[in-house]
């Protein structure tokens, strides 16, 4: 993609996520308002299941259950380029899914528009990064060193 250092594709749509919803809505709505959109198939919502098999019998047993949405389009400029797009996000929101599809689109084909939303996938790594970092924080000030219990006397004896 031209001189920018490439993010990976894989880091799109945890960082696009990271952005207040209505930007990423009012500029893909923006890019594509003249463009040919096409679902390649129908955008879905749902439910995924966690699943875990048991380390001593190996059985099956399911965890817990997320949200998950996923869309997969086709996008077609009117200058005739055509582009496919897909996310899958953990949520539960088939716009979302389907305005993230949209970017990877964009993104993959270089359509027009593209470095505007490569600058959100920048500014959602920023986001993700500055939320790791103070994750880090959090977790090293509730560190407990458990080799201080080892100094502690028996005094019942």
């Amino acid at each position: 993609m031209n001189n920018k250092k490439m993010i990976e594709r894989t880091a799109w749509v945890r960082a696009l996520k990271a952005l207040h919803k209505k930007e990423l809505f009012d500029l893909t709505s923006e890019l594509s308002k003249d463009w040919l959109l096409r679902p390649k198939s129908l955008p879905q919502s749902g439910l995924g299941m966690m699943k875990l098999k048991d380390s001593a019998f190996n059985d099956a047993f399911y965890l817990g259950e997320f949200p998950i949405s996923s869309a997969w389009l086709e996008v077609t400029t009117p200058d005739g380029r055509k582009a496919e797009g897909a996310a899958q996000v953990m949520d539960d929101n088939t716009e979302l899914a389907e305005a993230l599809a949209l970017c990877d689109a964009i993104l993959s084909s270089e359509l027009p528009g593209w470095e505007r939303i490569y600058n959100l996938v920048e500014k959602g790594i920023a986001i993700t990064d500055k939320t790791n970092r103070e994750r880090k924080m959090i977790l090293a000030r509730t560190r407990v060193d458990f080799s201080l219990l080892d100094n502690v006397g028996d005094n019942n004896a």
